[in-house]
């Protein structure tokens, strides 16, 4: 599976780039086989900035797999030098993956920041070299803004808010929406071998271990993970803060994808931070999260 994705991701082995038509279906192909709630926020963008988003998923995806998939560092590092050497290749005008080709069409629709692809890059190969273990809370909120915040500031693009709140929104809503990744997933993570929960809350909570798999199992873990949480409704405040001032219509996308990963951040907390294991969404309850929180969401909630 592993070998499909990277090899469908690769360049022409002719040097020519690939047919623009087939490099549409491909993002929507990695799309669809992606299982997340990312698509049903996308539908209701009109087509081309559908598929320009689509896009930027496939980068996405197709970077992360590079990082999480079995190997050496090594190996991983040089894939993701050549997504490198393929952005440049993106910005010079021939680019020769798919995913690019597509990419491409929305870099001229929508000018997307080149310096936005460059850091979703460095935070994967933050993860190829397994470098966050226990990280402190600046390199953790790097991590974010590099791995969440360039998303957003790529889909504010897309979406065509041009207001000056927008990014404070992006960036806001980007570390809450990572942040609640981490919380849901502290024991899939820790069977990776990866321990995002920050040093500076571990240490708080009297847990003196950064071997993941200790640290899950850690009677203390509910304390770091209730501090976490705290942090990631502020940044969800902070995002409904600057919604205020940003185009609401546009980033009709984020609210759904904001309802949605609210909802999980809710569930989790009222399952209790003890518990173990990640928390799914069935699609229903996504889709009541996605309009009841999301888009029905109000104007302006004080944080708490």
């Amino acid at each position: 599976m592993a070998a499909d994705r990277l090899s469908m991701a690769m360049p022409d082995p002719t040097g020519g780039a690939p047919d623009p038509a087939l490099s549409r279906d491909h993002v929507r192909q990695v799309v669809g086989r992606s299982g997340t709630s990312f698509a049903m926020g996308m539908r209701i963008l009109p087509r081309p900035r559908r598929e320009a988003m689509f896009a930027v998923y496939a980068f996405c995806r197709e970077v992360d797999d590079v990082a999480d998939d079995p190997g050496e560092a090594e190996v991983k590092l040089a894939q993701l030098d050549a997504w490198r050497a393929e952005i440049d290749r993106l910005y010079a005008g021939t680019p020769r993956r798919p995913t690019t080709v597509a990419l491409a069409e929305a870099l001229a629709r929508y000018d997307l920041p080149k310096a936005e692809f460059l850091e979703i890059l460095d935070g994967m190969e933050t993860d190829a070299r397994g470098s966050l273990c226990g990280p402190d809370m600046t390199a953790l909120r790097r991590y974010c803004r590099q791995v969440a915040g360039a998303v957003g500031m790529l889909s504010i693009r897309v979406f065509g808010d041009a207001t000056a709140a927008a990014p404070r929104f992006a960036l806001a809503l980007g570390e809450a929406l990572q942040l609640t990744n981490i919380l849901r997933d502290v024991d899939e993570d820790a069977a990776d071998g990866r321990l995002y929960l920050p040093d500076e809350l571990l240490t708080a909570n009297g847990i003196d271990s950064r071997v993941p798999e200790e640290v899950a199992a850690h009677p203390a873990r509910a304390g770091v993970a209730a501090d976490l949480a705290a942090l990631a409704r502020q940044r969800y405040a902070e995002a409904d803060a600057a919604l205020v001032q940003a185009d609401r219509r546009a980033q009709r996308p984020a609210l759904l994808m904001m309802g949605i990963y609210e909802r999980i951040l809710d569930g989790l907390e009222a399952r209790g931070w003890s518990a173990r294991g990640p928390l799914r969404l069935g699609k229903p309850a996504k889709i009541r999260a996605a309009f009841l929180q999301g888009l029905w969401r109000p104007a302006w909630r004080p944080s708490t």
